[in-house]
């Protein structure tokens, strides 16, 4: 059995048989929809910006509209693991959800679930958790990085955070799973969790396993930075909502850092923020940054910022439309997430049931 997982995305070799894997299965796709299962999901803790819709969701669309089937957690349990309560989770949830039909995720495709609401899905952590070790979740980056930087003490929900997401993962039988580089050693997490549930305990059928091991599909999305030119991130304020009103929007991108040099040029190394916006305009235009830079030249960086903003509002001005009527019918995105949840629940039940088919726990 595999055991140590810690080293899984972090050297050039491992990192570029990932991105192997990645396009032969995007290959695959367009031919055989039909062979791949897709999980995704968010931390419900606050609204959702243009870098989640670049980073993840706008793919969530593409991967929906070429006719696989799609699971999307709204993991509002995970808000919890580093938190003293649960803030706005409510009006988070029903934010995201409305972001979710506004940017054409299609509940008739994409099955939208809570974490509250599948006590089966839940209930795979206990076998799950005889399958690993402290150790391992202790190398996982998330957890590592939760232990140095977080003045907090580390909660068992945080401890367990690789084992929640597997069964995540695990509970539609997702093989397939869109990812960033950094999520990398959590895919191979539950490639091993799966691995060892069929060597432990056994399988429902003798001819199959009860779980796949999920593939990762690397995106192909370039990092978008936040508008001060760090990680764009909710809790420093330097990103854009996708319900922001066109106003709101211009006003952030004046703000927004660039440098003291007037000519405008591609330079991610050397001008990573000048260059961040020019990435922004380039996603939003579907055009090459380096021919926009080219184009704005001597125009500075007040021209920039002008066409960023021209092009990010008029991108996002159908989805901003229909976000709002969204978010005036709460009753309508309830029946969504109830008809979700009641779908994913009983996807859950009966995996739940394999699962305790083969460990012989049916009595």
């Amino acid at each position: 059995m595999t055991s140590d997982v810690s080293e899984v995305g972090s050297n050039a070799a491992t990192l570029a048989r990932s991105q192997a894997r990645s396009d032969k299965v995007e290959a695959d796709l367009a031919a055989h929809p039909d062979r791949w299962r897709i999980l995704t999901g968010d931390r419900p803790t606050g609204s959702l910006h243009i870098g989640h819709y670049f980073g993840s969701l706008a793919n969530r669309v593409r991967l929906q509209d070429k006719g696989i089937e799609s699971f999307l957690v709204i993991a509002d349990y995970q808000v919890i693991y580093d938190r003293d309560g649960v803030g706005e989770l409510q009006a988070n949830v029903m934010s995201n959800l409305a972001d979710y039909l506004a940017i054409g995720i299609d509940p008739a495709r994409t099955t939208i679930f809570t974490h509250s609401a599948l006590p089966a899905l839940n209930q795979l952590l206990l076998p799950f958790l005889s399958l690993v070790t402290d150790a391992e979740l202790r190398r996982n980056p998330t957890v590592k990085d939760e232990l140095a930087t977080s003045d907090r003490p580390m909660s068992g929900l945080m401890l367990t955070f690789p084992v929640h997401q597997a069964a995540d993962i695990l509970f539609c039988k997702a093989n397939l799973v869109p990812v960033g580089r950094d999520q990398l050693p959590h895919i191979e997490q539950t490639r091993v969790i799966a691995r060892r549930f069929d060597e432990r305990y056994g399988r429902a059928e003798a001819s199959k396993p009860v779980f796949p091991e999920p593939e990762a599909l690397l995106s192909a999305t370039p990092h978008v930075l936040g508008l001060d030119g760090t990680k764009m991130s909710k809790s420093k304020g330097n990103t854009i909502e996708l319900g922001m009103t066109a106003d709101q929007t211009a006003k952030l991108i004046k703000k927004a850092k660039t440098d003291v040099e007037r000519h405008i040029t591609w330079d991610p190394e050397g001008r990573p923020e000048v260059s961040n916006l020019l990435l922004l305009t380039s996603l939003c235009e579907n055009t090459d940054p380096v021919t926009i830079a080219e184009e704005i030249g001597d125009g500075g960086s007040g021209m920039l910022k002008k066409r960023l903003t021209a092009s990010l509002n008029d991108y996002f001005a159908p989805i901003r439309k229909r976000r709002a009527e969204l978010a005036s019918d709460e009753g309508h995105l309830r029946e969504v997430l109830r008809d979700g949840n009641a779908k994913a629940a009983a996807v859950a039940d009966q995996t739940l049931a394999e699962v305790r088919e083969a460990m012989k726990m049916v009595y």
